[in-house]
């Protein structure tokens, strides 16, 4: 029927390799299909729609697929105002053409669509995907006629859609998010390009569908062609002011797309991913309170970037965030907040590390208990953290344990695990012990801190570290300003119940070292003590070890925190134990040693007269030096210094303190050291191959 409506030879020019003639015979084609429609035999146009189709449009001939396609769009001319009752038929064989192998054929293609969408217009809408989809691909065609011809349909077919009340954008919005990865710079640009458009449109919502292609937008900021990349950060610039004016946003779901963008190694995408972050910390409100765990998982990296304007913008952020107190039943998961800074602790950057800190002392702060709930989940990390080489990172956890250990149960767990760590890495309480117990002693009250500690250290198995870490206390106690308080109250342990209890409270760690033993008497003034310990050190006592620790306590005789020992000296009457106890250290030490030195020449300024006024009398009872004479009176006994005439059967306890018993403990306490350094010889001795004499 179709033959007989076209005339023969216009089929055959249709086919002609020449462009004119098969435009000719296309302009007689609009002329027929005209006709027909005036007349209104529809069933004749279909015929020739049909005959155009599958003897043209799909011929294995390239010329009879032109001509095919020239054929339909003139056909569709033809119609005018009708067109639309036959668009499937006109357009389905379009669309198919736009895959053809030959690209004439798809610029044709190009070009038949152009006319049929100028005709149809917003009658052309239902095939707007399967159209877009065509589109997206010849955007990145090979042959740039192609492009062209596709570029001059798509600005025709935005117009039609930015005009047309039903284009459906809840049916483009799939096709449009799972062509939004696709890397061709030609797509994206063709994407960005429809992105925009739509957006311009007062009545398409595609804020709303943002989640959908956040992500691809975000992805196109690394793009090597600057173009992409200005263009993508144009649209996501525009979407975020129209989020800032929106009453309504689902910041959920573009929350989570930011939080895995601010850790792309693009710093472009970084700082556009955290600056909207920032934002929407700022907006979001208690919509975002699920999802603070994550942002902060985001942020915290952040603020240690290489690049500054990102760094300033996640301080913001984080300080914002910080400042929002929210509940646990608002959604506010501690543990989950907990955990990413538990993670960036051990991150290797420094100032990610202080922040995760600060986050966990705000949480202690505002959520005590559901921190302490999770806190085997952290304890060991924040244990870890004493060994940052970061003071600032090590004092900051520090008062993290300190908050912890306000609780009786945590002070102690807190001071055994340290005590464990120090243990097990020497080189921690080597380089940190004294910043880390010092702290500790301010933030948790000193006295509370070493008896806990002298407790621990007690029963400890291992000797040899008890004997270091007992030696590491002592030289704090000594020598640290925040102990001031410490050293007068152990001054006060032969005339205060406080002070007494104190001592003996120390004394059976201290025990582990005889160095430890004898500073401590010399602190608490109990001088003959001190000089009983003295004279009951064996040989096996006496190593380099002990005489390396000497050698530091001569030097600090001669500091200010001993003053008032060296003061005493002054009424060598009533100071004889000290003295005694003075002389017996420098008999211990080397003769040409600079300990021995100092002490002698220390003791040889020691006054061979009282102060008293009295009359003066020589003795030569504990002193090496005969110059030096005692006001005692006559009859009298001391037993400890500075205290006259006591009862004899107080000889062995003043103040309540049994000195026997503690002297036993001490001894017991040595041998046991001394027994064990002998295994540890022999076991060395076995250890070591014998030779064999021939």
């Amino acid at each position: 029927m179709a033959d007989a409506v076209i005339p023969p030879a216009v089929l055959r020019n249709l086919s002609d390799k020449l462009y004119e003639k098969r435009k000719n015979a296309a302009l007689e084609v609009e002329g027929i299909v005209k006709s027909l429609a005036a007349a209104g035999d529809h069933e004749k146009i279909s015929s020739v729609i049909n005959l155009l189709t599958n003897e043209f449009t799909y011929s294995p001939q390239a010329n009879h697929r032109k001509g095919g396609l020239i054929g339909l769009a003139a056909a569709t001319v033809g119609l005018t105002t009708e067109a639309s009752q036959h668009l499937e038929q006109i357009v389905r064989p379009v669309l198919f053409s736009f895959a053809d192998q030959d690209s004439r054929v798809r610029y044709y293609a190009c070009e038949a669509l152009y006319n049929i969408a100028k005709v149809v217009r917003g009658d052309f809408i239902i095939f707007f995907n399967e159209i877009f989809d065509a589109l997206c691909k010849l955007s990145a065609d090979s042959d740039a006629n192609v492009q062209s011809a596709a570029h001059l349909l798509d600005r025709l077919v935005k117009d039609i859609v930015t005009e047309s009340d039903q284009f459906s954008i809840e049916e483009f919005i799939p096709l449009l998010r799972d062509r939004m990865n696709v890397l061709n710079p030609y797509v994206r640009q063709f994407l960005v390009g429809w992105i925009t458009v739509l957006d311009s449109v007062p009545d398409i919502d595609m804020l709303g569908f943002l989640p959908d292609f956040l992500d691809g937008l975000f992805n196109m900021l690394s793009d090597s062609s600057h173009e992409i990349r200005q263009q993508a950060d144009s649209a996501l610039s525009e979407f975020l002011q129209e989020i800032k004016n929106s009453p309504s946003v689902d910041y959920g779901r573009m929350a989570e797309i930011l939080v895995q963008r601010a850790a792309s190694p693009d710093e472009f995408t970084r700082l556009t991913a955290i600056t909207w972050i920032n934002e929407f910390v700022k907006l979001g409100g208690d919509q975002l309170v699920p999802y603070y765990a994550d942002i902060l998982g985001a942020i915290l990296p952040c603020i240690s970037d290489k690049e500054d304007k990102i760094r300033v913008v996640a301080r913001e952020t984080n300080e914002e965030l910080r400042s929002y107190k929210a509940d646990p039943a608002e959604g506010f998961d501690v543990g989950a907040i907990l955990s990413i800074a538990r993670r960036q602790l051990s991150s290797e950057w420094e100032a990610t590390r202080i922040e995760a800190l600060h986050w966990i002392s705000t949480l202690l702060n505002r959520h005590r208990v559901e921190v302490l709930s999770s806190l085997s989940d952290i304890f060991e990390t924040l244990l870890k953290a004493l060994s940052d080489p970061t003071d600032e990172v090590v004092l900051l956890v520090l008062e993290v344990h300190a908050c912890i250990a306000k609780d009786l149960q945590h002070f102690r767990q807190l001071l055994v695990f340290l005590v464990h760590n120090f243990r097990i890495d020497h080189s921690l309480l080597e380089k940190r012990g004294a910043l880390i117990i010092r702290r500790l002693c301010v933030l948790l009250d000193a006295e509370r801190v070493y008896r806990e500690l002298s407790t621990i250290l007690e029963g400890e198995a291992d000797l040899d570290f008890a004997s270091i870490m007992v030696q590491v206390l002592n030289f704090i106690l000594l020598t640290s300003s925040e102990l001031a308080d410490l050293r007068d109250l152990l001054k006060q342990s032969l005339v205060n119940s406080a002070g007494k209890d104190l001592f003996v409270s120390l004394y059976s760690s201290w025990c582990h070292s005889p160095m430890a033993i004898i500073s401590l008497c010399l602190l608490a003034q109990t001088y003959q003590h001190a000089s009983t310990v003295i004279q009951s050190l064996v040989e096996e006592d006496i190593n380099v070890k002990f005489l390396v620790q000497l050698d530091k306590l001569i030097r600090l005789l001669e500091t200010p925190i001993f003053a008032y020992l060296r003061l005493q000296l002054l009424e060598p009457g009533r100071y004889t134990w000290l003295l005694k106890a003075l002389n017996g250290l420098l008999m211990l030490l080397p003769q040409q040693s600079a300990a021995f030195k100092i002490l002698r020449t220390r003791l040889k300024t020691v006054p061979s007269y009282s102060f008293s006024g009295d009359q003066v009398k020589r003795t030569s009872s504990g002193n090496p030096h005969p110059q030096i004479i005692h006001h005692i009176p006559c009859g009298s006994q001391i037993f400890e210094d500075g205290d006259i005439n006591q009862d004899v059967g107080a000889s062995n306890s003043h103040n309540g303190i049994n000195f026997t018993l503690r002297l036993h403990e001490f001894e017991q306490m040595q041998r046991q050291h001394r027994m064990h350094a002998k295994m540890q010889a022999q076991s060395r001795n076995s250890s070591t191959p014998s030779s064999k004499v021939c």
